[in-house]
């Protein structure tokens, strides 16, 4: 866990009293950040855990509950939801979002690696839609990261082997195929979210039912009113 934990608590409160009041994000970050004097990661749990009432309130009205899936084609944000899976089995720092996501702090994405963690974590995601039962789930990942393209055709042998149907492909932008899916999209990409019709937190769900890391902070923020 990130120590300080009362000065990020404060530093959250105004931050978010800030958003709530349309200060532009990034210098709201950085008085709330210098004021209670934040380290790189602290700031970085703000920014990915805080919002504005109207941001978080619109997040939680496109996020679906589980039995939503059923039958339905699921697209996943294959790094995001993997990285995020993967920092909770390894202990890493991760943020209960007042949108209603968990989202981690590594910034892995660029420099990903495959680890024990990722088998780990591979694991747990087949283990779910095997519960879930989409229609059918198609995994996309950067392909500028190395070797995105191994990891899509592992995890396409693994959902033959085990008599799931779907996809997995490297792409150039996977942003482009998630945003506009014609059906549920499994992220925690703020940018994605925003533009999807409906979300599924995948990792999210993953890590509370399966992990319960002692590395997830919830931050206390309340509904502001002007």
């Amino acid at each position: 866990m990130i120590s300080g934990e009362r000065s990020l608590q404060e530093a959250a409160r105004d931050f978010h009293y800030l958003l709530n009041y349309a200060y532009p994000r990034k210098a709201s970050l950085e008085l709330a950040g210098n004021r209670y004097a934040l380290s790189f990661d602290q700031r970085h749990l703000l920014h990915r855990g805080i919002f504005s009432d109207s941001d978080a309130r619109l997040r939680k009205t496109k996020k679906v509950p589980l039995r939503r899936l059923r039958d339905k084609p699921l697209a996943v944000d294959g790094y995001n939801v993997l990285i995020t899976i993967e920092s909770a089995l390894s202990g890493r720092p991760l943020i209960s979002s007042n949108d209603g996501f968990i989202r981690d702090i590594s910034g892995l994405s660029g420099h990903f690696r495959k680890t024990e963690s990722t088998d780990r974590a591979l694991g747990l995601i087949v283990d779910f839609l095997k519960r879930a039962r989409p229609r059918r789930t198609l995994f996309l990942f950067d392909a500028p990261i190395s070797k995105s393209g191994l990891l899509a055709r592992e995890i396409r042998r693994i959902l033959k082997n085990e008599d799931l149907r779907g996809d997995a492909s490297a792409v150039r932008v996977p942003e482009e195929t998630l945003i506009g899916f014609d059906g549920i999209v499994a992220t925690s990409d703020t940018a994605i979210i925003d533009q999807s019709p409906e979300v599924f937190d995948l990792a999210g769900h993953v890590i509370r039912s399966r992990i319960r890391p002692g590395s997830l902070l919830k931050l206390k923020v309340y509904l502001h009113r002007k």
